[in-house]
């Protein structure tokens, strides 16, 4: 099959790495504003170089992948599905829940596939803990902790436009918990703190965040999250169950020291990149597409399940600001 790749920054190219690595992706077809960005991608892997979105739809793909800006996300997302075309969209499905809301409007009864980016629905953990919940080993749940804990903080300049540590980064956890469970969040309480880089509070952001989550069959979520973690990458998950608990993350690789006397664990250099964390999830989740482009699957996360984790993320945000609990009705109903 031919893929298109719309934005070839450090994520697009990244995929357009993998995606030439699989046997059924034949043709890449790239396009970028800035054009050496495409005649790199296409010197590296191959690719013909397309000079807009719209001759990249014209080319004959059969599907297509959109990493540009976050800005452009709702505008390619529906010109994509318009031409008939399968899409698979790096997170944010748009830069706020309304536009998120109009986009799944208009591409839900549309008949074409929106495949949204939540890796971590692909890594090797992850689907082990989500089979544990589903077969009922772990027996009822009480607790499930989630934690994205990055070695340094993003530019400054992104800061400004990511919309905030929740909606950035503490959206995974919001999803991938959602996805391991099966349940629903209803209420949540968060709070956050600074203590590293002054522009992240300078843009009415915090560096270090908690958001405790009540589930609606009464199971406590733990999310963790920091921009400052010098050791390393940090991802983890662990699940509780009333029979058994399951953790995620716990390779030879994880950035955290133990303070056992004769405890070598962990053995390896520590994760530096969530590329090099989740490397294989990324595959893993651009051969998943490759599967909805042919039609024998079904998208793995939809423009609706990404707006779950966004509504909490919202409920975060408003829950650091006014220092209070908040119910996920709460910012449905406020978003009209």
């Amino acid at each position: 099959m031919r893929i298109g790749i719309l934005g070839l920054g450090r994520i697009g190219a990244f995929h357009a790495g993998t995606l030439s690595g699989l046997d059924i992706v034949e043709e890449l077809v790239v396009s970028d504003p800035v054009a050496a960005a495409a005649t790199a991608a296409a010197e590296k892997f191959g690719a013909t170089v397309a000079d807009s979105p719209e001759a990249v739809f014209a080319s004959g793909i059969d599907g297509v992948v959109i990493t540009a800006a976050t800005d452009a996300h709702p505008g390619l997302i529906l010109a994509a599905v318009e031409a008939g075309i399968p899409v698979f969209c790096e997170k944010p499905v748009a830069k706020t829940v309304q536009e998120s809301l109009t986009v799944l409007r208009a591409v839900r009864d549309s008949g074409v596939e929106v495949q949204i980016g939540y890796n971590r629905r692909f890594d090797a953990g992850c689907v082990t803990a989500r089979e544990a919940v589903l077969s009922g080993e772990l027996g009822a749940l009480h607790t499930v902790r989630s934690t994205t804990l990055d070695p340094a903080p993003p530019p400054a300049a992104y800061v400004a436009v990511s919309g905030g540590i929740f909606r950035d980064c503490a959206v995974h956890d919001f999803d991938i918990v959602r996805w391991v469970t099966g349940r629903e969040v209803v209420e949540v309480y968060a709070t956050g703190g600074n203590k590293g880089a002054e522009y992240i509070k300078e843009a009415g952001d915090v560096d270090t965040a908690s958001s405790l989550l009540t589930f609606d069959d009464g199971t406590i979520g733990v999310i963790s999250n920091t921009r400052h973690n010098a050791r390393g990458y940090d991802v983890r998950l662990e699940v509780h169950g009333m029979k058994d608990s399951i953790a995620a993350g716990l390779d030879g690789q994880l950035p955290l020291r133990s303070a056992e006397p004769g405890v070598t664990f962990p053995a390896g250099p520590p994760h530096n990149f969530f590329m090099d964390r989740f490397a294989p999830a990324y595959r893993a989740e651009l051969t998943a597409f490759t599967e909805v482009v042919a039609g024998t699957r079904p998208s793995p996360c939809t423009v609706a399940d990404a707006i779950e984790a966004s509504w909490i993320a919202e409920a975060c945000t408003l829950s650091v600001a006014e220092r209070r609990p908040v119910r996920l009705e709460e910012v449905r109903r406020n978003a009209g």
